[in-house]
């Protein structure tokens, strides 16, 4: 899998291609359906997450705070292409995003004094194979890494298999403050968040772990 180098992040590692083990076919007793045979009542448009999540993506995207300003940077949707150049081998992330049956993506970028958030929110088309949690298990598998967070990461409540990572050390250069980050990584029906915080100073766990739960909770 490819590494992320959303807003000043570099590097990456490649792992093995394989295709995934076809799933066993289910085997269990046709079901009758309780109340003689009703049909289920329709989901309303708020209790049916479908509905949600096949509107406008950017209306999922949680509000830039009080008091932050909108960054000069990308905003709104962007198409596989405009992605994938998020990632230190755009052209071979382009093609794991075709794999996996990539769909859309919406971004918000904003900042406050030294301080920088990026969220993503990335959907596939899962119909047929499970591209989200594909891509999301390839993201996490390099987080752990010396080269990035340096440490497994925390769960992200409400998610099975979310987590936040805040990077150890800061990266440093002669002449530059430091520079300090955080990444969170959880995926919900078939989108992936993937929230971005940098800053001069340490980023409190607390605080990144809030923002990734809110954005969460919209999904």
């Amino acid at each position: 899998m490819l590494g992320a180098v959303a807003g000043v992040c570099t590097g990456y590692t490649v792992q093995a291609d394989r295709d995934p083990d076809p799933l066993p076919p289910l085997a269990q007793q046709a079901m009758t359906q309780a109340g003689g045979g009703k049909p289920p009542e329709k989901l309303s448009a708020a209790q049916d997450r479908r509905v949600r999540t096949d509107g406008d993506l950017r209306k999922l995207l949680l509000p830039r705070p009080a008091g932050t300003q909108k960054a000069d940077a990308d905003q709104g949707w962007l198409d596989q292409y405009g992605y994938a150049e998020y990632f230190k081998a755009p052209d071979a992330m382009f093609e794991e995003l075709s794999r996996g049956s990539y769909r859309r993506a919406a971004l918000s970028v904003w900042e406050k004094g030294n301080a920088l958030t990026e969220i993503h929110l990335v959907q596939f088309r899962d119909d047929k194979e499970l591209g989200s949690r594909d891509f999301l298990t390839g993201q996490q598998s390099y987080m752990g890494g010396s080269k990035w967070a340096g440490n497994p990461g925390e769960a992200v409540p409400g998610s099975d298999t979310g987590r936040l990572y805040v990077y150890d050390h800061p990266q440093t250069k002669a002449g530059y403050l430091p520079l300090y980050t955080s990444r969170a990584l959880a995926a919900r029906g078939d989108i992936v968040m993937d929230i971005w915080m940098y800053d001069s100073k340490p980023i409190p766990k607390k605080t990144a772990m809030a923002l990734a739960e809110r954005q969460l909770e919209r999904l």
